[in-house]
C-alpha cells in the first residue's frame, strides 16, 4: 500500500507541477527525460526512472548440482527507480532516488550537495555512491554488461556520509574524498553493520581528443574500514542476479581492518572500447593478513559505428544514442562484448576461485530503450562449470 500510494503522489505532483510551469517562467523538454528549468538557469529539475526486467536459464554439470542443488531458471525485476534531480540556487544540487525492487521501498541516491565552495570544490551528504571502481560510477543504465564484475561484492555500492569531490587541470584530473558509514537501506545508521569508512578515489584522462571518441582513462582508489562488528565476508556469484554465490570466505572473525586497492583503466578508439580493473582486499584478522584480489578485462564493439559516451572522471560512461533509432528504416545500435573475470578467494584456504567468461550482445532500440543478451561461462575451480543464458529489457529515462 505504501508504494501505491507514493506512486500516486508522485503522479499528481508531477500533473500540478507541470502546470505550475506552464504558468512560469520556466521552459519545459524531453530531454531522454522530462526537464524542466528557469530561463537563467539558476534552477533545474529533472524526473526519471528506470526498469528492467531480466530472464536467465541456469545449465550447471552434475559436480555444481552436487555442489550447489539444482539452481531454477528465474525472471526478476532487477531495477525499477524513479529519482527527480535538480538545481536550486544555481549552486545547491540535489537528488531523490528511490527503489522499488523485490516490491520494497528503498533509498538510492538521495543527497544535497553544496557547489563552487573556494579551495574545496563540492560538499555533498546523504546516502550516494561510494567513489570506488569505476564499474560502480557507471551507472547501471549504462553498463555494457548486465551485471557488475566480481568486485562488487568486495564493498557495498552506496553508503551514508560525507564526500568532497573537485576538478583539476581542465577538467582532466578529478578526485573524490568521503566519510561513509554502512546504514541501512533508508541510509541511516541506526543499524549500522561497519564503523567508519574512508574512501579516497583519483581518476582522469590521459589523453582525449575533441568528440571525445577516441580516449584514455585512468584511475585508483583506496578505501580504509574499520568493523564494528569485527566481521568481514566476500561472496561471489557469477555475472548474474539470479544465480546463487558460488564462492566465499564464510564470516571472517576477529577482523580489525580492511583496507582496500583498486587500480582502473579504459580506453575508446571510436567504434572499439577496452577496459579493465583490479580490486585487492587486505583484511587483518587475529593477527593474520588475508589477501583476496579480484580482476576483469572487457573488450566491446560497435557493429553500426557508435561510441561509448565518456561522462567523466567520477561518473565513468553514459548514455549511447543510435545513429538511426530503430523503427522507419533504422536498425538502432548493435553491440558485441566480451569479459573475462577472476576473484580469489583462496587465502587461508577459505572461499574458492571463481572465473567468469561473458558474451553480450546490446541492441539498443533508441536512447532509452535497450535489450541484452548475456552468455556466461562460470568455472569454479576444482568443482565443477555452469553456463548462464540470460537477457534484459530495459527502458530508462
Amino acid at each position: 500500500m505504501t508504494i501505491r500510494y507514493l506512486v500516486i503522489m508522485a503522479a499528481i505532483a508531477t500533473i500540478s507541477y507541470s502546470q505550475a510551469v506552464a504558468q512560469s517562467g520556466f521552459e519545459s523538454k524531453w530531454d531522454n527525460g522530462y526537464k524542466v528549468e528557469s530561463k537563467d538557469g539558476n534552477f533545474k529539475m529533472k524526473f526519471g526512472g528506470r526498469i528492467q526486467y531480466d530472464v536467465a536459464a541456469f545449465f550447471q554439470d552434475a559436480a555444481m548440482e552436487d555442489a550447489f542443488g539444482v539452481v531454477k531458471d528465474g525472471v526478476e525485476f532487477r531495477r525499477v527507480r524513479f529519482f527527480n534531480s535538480g538545481t536550486v540556487y544555481s549552486n545547491v544540487k540535489y537528488k531523490v532516488q528511490l527503489s522499488f525492487e523485490a516490491g520494497r521501498l528503498s533509498f538510492k541516491d538521495v543527497y544535497i550537495e553544496l557547489t563552487d565552495i573556494p579551495i574545496v570544490g563540492n560538499f555533498r551528504v546523504g546516502h550516494f555512491k561510494e567513489p570506488f571502481r569505476l564499474e560502480v560510477m557507471t551507472s547501471s543504465k549504462y553498463m555494457t554488461f548486465m551485471e557488475r564484475s566480481f568486485h562488487s561484492a568486495y564493498a557495498p555500492e552506496r553508503n551514508t556520509g560525507f564526500m568532497l569531490h573537485n576538478k583539476m587541470l581542465n577538467s582532466r584530473l578529478f578526485w573524490q574524498f568521503a566519510v561513509l558509514r554502512n546504514g541501512n537501506s533508508f541510509g541511516d545508521d541506526i543499524r549500522a553493520r561497519d564503523g567508519v569508512n574512508i574512501v579516497f578515489r583519483l581518476s582522469g584522462v590521459a589523453f582525449q581528443n575533441k568528440d571525445k571518441k577516441q580516449l584514455l582513462h585512468l584511475g585508483g582508489a583506496y578505501s580504509h574500514r574499520k568493523p564494528e562488528s569485527e566481521k568481514y565476508i566476500i561472496a561471489l556469484r557469477p555475472e548474474s542476479h539470479l544465480a546463487p554465490r558460488y564462492a566465499s570466505t564464510g564470516v571472517i572473525d576477529s577482523v580489525s581492518k580492511v583496507n582496500l586497492f583498486s587500480l582502473e583503466a579504459a580506453l575508446v578508439l571510436n567504434s572499439f572500447s577496452f577496459q579493465t580493473e583490479l580490486v585487492y582486499s587486505n583484511v587483518s584478522a587475529d593477527g593474520v593478513q588475508l589477501k583476496f584480489p579480484t580482476y576483469y578485462a572487457q573488450v566491446s564493439y560497435f557493429l553500426t559505428g557508435e561510441s561509448r559516451v565518456y561522462k567523466g572522471g567520477t561518473s565513468g560512461f553514459s548514455r549511447v544514442s543510435p545513429k538511426k533509432n530503430f523503427g522507419g528504416g533504422g536498425s538502432g545500435a548493435w553491440e558485441v562484448a566480451l569479459r573475462f573475470s577472476n576473484g580469489d578467494l583462496t587465502d587461508g584456504d577459505r572461499g574458492g576461485r571463481l572465473n567468469d567468461i561473458t558474451i553480450g550482445v546490446n541492441w539498443h532500440l533508441n536512447p532509452v530503450t535497450r535489450v541484452a543478451l548475456n552468455y556466461i561461462n562460470a568455472n569454479l575451480k576444482d568443482v565443477g562449470t555452469t553456463n548462464i543464458l540470460q537477457t534484459r529489457f530495459q527502458v530508462d529515462f
